[in-house]
């Protein structure tokens, strides 16, 4: 006898066969995973053999492979006409007799006797959600769907979804036969998200394959906006490692537009049950889940992924009635959790061009091309091979021609929109959620578009030059010193760390300000002092944190703890800030508070900023900052690194100034390094060393200080050379004096990226460690390697 219906409670991840992917994890999990912690609303599925029977009742089964016989998939035309017939043929076919009635008293018993209760019919395909094929978003979802007809009238429609002209595209690529594939529909009770919070989260880092964070995107409303891409979610990255132990976990925090959110309509029927609401502007300048929830949902996130013992991709919505958050699917992820770990491919823009857009990165490559504008998916066959798609947004459909794309460029959506899914998936870039793409760019333009420069893609004007390397880092060869990395950039940091390396030798606190804050840290601290023109800026700019002040610190603590959590264990050396007075007054509101200098780098920087009675104020929001990283958050591999020291007696102000603000040397494991960038600390290195851990050379300024160079003068820039012999001379005596007092002593300045017989003498001389950008990690280390005794 055939079982038409099984109860989710009913079935289990081995009966993929019967029920499809998603139905089977949902009745997986909630078989076992209830009662550790992971809520999933009850619901039942059609089975394979239902649909199987479905097709031959009426004959349909021949007719669909006689349609399909022969098709090019890669004829637009052709392909659209065939899926709309067969869709058609679907939807008019009755469903048997018995089938009906087995939904009938399937639905009567998740009914509960409320038959107005609201339910998600999803489609679910016997080869779906399979570690190896992700067929994300091919076939039909409807919301709030209520009626047992209304439900009968979606089972059929999702039934036709199977042959979407994506989803016929993409079996016929992937070498699947149509008729080993079936469908089963999920009919599961709706969590009422309108009301609150939806989203996405993927327990891995979906552009850098990064497995020690948690990715929770979130939106108002239903999730069907942030899985179409029709909105900018929030977005959050949780450590799972500090989420076990109970510290804080939540590494950063980006807040999205949230311009638009889908809710229910009275109706309630197939086609009619949902509609889509702007989102009030005061809601949208907050977070839409607190982090306390961000972090329950990680939670579940993590107990899925350690059953399944894979990365998954997880959708999840929060119930506005009783508060609850609720797990509605989950598939394991497909493409980052399949990358070679062994295979380095970095890709390298050699030149710049005007930005014409930008919006969030997809993957990491770079593409070029004549742009194609497709305002409607009826025109979507004018895109030809190597084109850029630019389109307001994606939907599955649009597969076929993304295929076919140098890159892709949106308006709207997110990192986990089915835009930046299929991207990854065809391994082409994509910028989504540039917001004005389709009126920036023009058909015809030679753009590129680059996803090689962290969390923000940009579309530059003109066909730019660029490389591709691809090493292998499966075993690098041993040296007489440690590779360690400049990296200022939180965005890049997932992806860095995957390179050979023994740590940071230098993150730039001022990297983080610039790029994440943007404002003055006296604004903050005097915001209600500002003057009526700059105060909405800086409301704009702290929208969602509780206050200025805690906007500066938070921000702060999300850049140093997403690069100490994507290294961690091996060490971290942060560098305090180190602006000029000219870069300090071009963040928002520094003009109100900085000196003009005739001679920025030369003045009010570094530890005398630090110990100055007009800047103790600001250094003390550095030192909250790196306290919560450490002893909050557990990431004591940070080190403190001091810039710019002029004196033994700055030395020893700046190291009391720290530990009177709870960050004493020694305390907790912490490290405390000195920059050695001026002549004065190598001369008398011995006493400096006195009241530091060890020295980082900063060869920039001590090449510029001991020669006499300005390194922004383009007149004597041909002057400029760490390797000159004077510098050399005060490198060997600060190297001598580290090695004496058996402290530790690297460099991290440009002079060894931009010359490696400059690393190679650093080397031969005993340096502990030099510290690269990124670019030049390998070359560096394979040509350090080649020169060794």
């Amino acid at each position: 006898m055939t079982d038409y219906v099984l109860r989710f409670d009913q079935v289990s991840i081995h009966d993929v066969e019967r029920v499809g992917g998603k139905n089977a994890s949902l009745g997986e999990m909630i078989s076992n995973l209830t009662n550790a912690g992971v809520s999933v609303p009850k619901g039942f599925a059609t089975t394979a053999d239902a649909y199987r029977e479905f097709l031959n009742y009426d004959g349909l089964d021949d007719r669909i492979a006689t349609a399909l016989f022969g098709l090019n998939v890669d004829d637009i035309k052709a392909l659209t006409t065939i899926g709309e017939q067969i869709r058609q043929w679907i939807l008019e076919a009755p469903l048997p007799p018995l089938l009906a009635e087995a939904v009938r008293k399937a639905l009567i018993e998740l009914q509960e006797g409320n038959e107005s209760v609201a339910l998600a019919v999803r489609s679910s395909a016997t080869a779906e959600d399979l570690p190896d094929a992700s067929f994300a978003g091919q076939q039909e979802t409807h919301l709030n769907i209520v009626g047992v007809e209304n439900v009968l009238h979606a089972i059929r429609d999702v039934f036709a979804s199977l042959f979407t002209d994506r989803a016929i595209a993409y079996r016929q690529h992937q070498g699947l036969d149509h008729h080993n594939i079936a469908l089963s529909a999920g009919i599961q009770r709706m969590v009422r998200s309108e009301t609150a919070s939806s989203g996405v989260m993927f327990t891995l880092d979906t552009e850098s394959g990064f497995d020690q964070v948690v990715f929770v995107t979130s939106s108002y409303g239903l999730g069907e906006t942030v899985v179409q891409g029709a909105v900018n979610p929030d977005e959050f990255y949780v450590h799972k490692a500090n989420l076990d132990a109970g510290r804080p976990a939540i590494l950063r925090r980006n807040l999205g537009g949230k311009a638009i959110k889908m809710v229910y309509r009275v109706d309630a029927s197939v086609g009619n049950s949902v509609e889509t609401q702007r989102v009030d502007r005061e809601l949208r300048q907050v977070f839409s889940i607190t982090d306390t929830e961000v972090e329950a949902l990680a939670r579940q996130a993590m107990i899925i992924e350690r059953h399944y013992g894979r990365p998954m991709d997880i959708e999840w919505a929060k119930d506005g009635d009783d508060g609850q958050l609720y797990i509605v699917q989950a598939r394991p992820e497909t493409v980052k959790s399949h990358t070679s770990k062994t295979v380095m491919e970095r890709y390298l823009l050699k030149e710049t061009g005007n930005v014409l857009a930008e919006g969030r990165s997809i993957g990491h490559r770079i593409g070029k091309g004549r742009v194609r504008v497709v305002r409607d998916i009826d025109d979507m066959e004018q895109v030809q091979d190597g084109e850029v798609l630019v389109a307001d947004m994606t939907d599955p459909d649009w597969e076929p021609v993304m295929k076919r794309s140098a890159a892709v460029v949106t308006n709207r959506g997110g990192r986990t929109c089915h835009a930046a899914i299929i991207a990854r998936e065809l391994g082409i870039p994509a910028v989504v959620g540039c917001e004005d793409a389709t009126e920036k760019l023009n058909d015809g333009d030679e753009v590129t578009v680059s996803c090689a420069e962290g969390d923000t893609g940009f579309v530059y004007d003109g066909a730019l030059d660029f490389d591709v390397r691809t090493n292998s880092v499966e075993s690098m060869p041993d040296l007489d010193l440690k590779i360690m990395m400049n990296v200022g950039n939180p965005d890049r940091a997932f992806d860095f760390q995957s390179l050979p390396n023994a740590g940071i030798g230098l993150a730039r606190l001022e990297f983080i300000i610039n790029r994440m804050i943007g404002v003055h840290p006296k604004a903050l601290l005097n915001f209600e002092q500002l003057p009526d023109e700059l105060r909405p800026t800086v409301e704009r700019r702290i929208s969602g944190y509780a206050g200025p002040v805690e906007f500066y610190v938070e921000k702060l603590v999300e850049g140093i703890s997403t690069l100490a959590a994507a290294f961690w264990p091996k060490r971290v050396i942060v560098r305090l800030s180190d602006f000029k007075s000219n870069e300090y007054a071009n963040l928002i509101g520094g003009r109100l508070y900085e000196p003009e200098e005739e001679n920025p780098m030369l003045g009010f920087r570094g530890a005398s900023r630090y110990i100055s009675k007009n800047f103790r104020d600001c250094f003390e929001l550095e030192c909250r900052a790196m306290r919560k990283v450490r002893d909050e958050m557990g990431f004591t591999n940070v080190e403190i690194m001091v810039p710019f020291v002029r004196t033994v007696g700055e030395a020893e102000q700046v190291v009391e100034l720290l530990a009177e603000n709870g960050l004493r040397r020694g305390e907790n494991g912490l490290r405390l390094i000195m920059m050695c960038e001026l002549p004065a600390n190598a001369i008398l290195a011995d006493k400096f060393l006195e009241h530091f851990d060890g020295f980082s050379v900063g060869s920039n300024d001590l090449t510029q200080l001991t020669l006499g160079l300005d390194r922004d003068s383009g007149i004597i820039a041909h002057l400029f050379d760490e390797r000159n012999e004077a510098i050399l001379a005060l490198l060997e005596n600060a190297i001598n004096a580290c090695k004496k007092a058996g402290k530790y002593i690297g460099i991290c300045g440009q002079g060894p990226s931009d010359h490696p017989d400059f690393a190679k003498w650093l080397m031969d001389h005993g340096i502990d460690s030099i510290s690269l950008n990124p670019d030049s990690v390998l070359d560096t280390w394979f040509f350090l390697a080649g020169k060794q005794g």
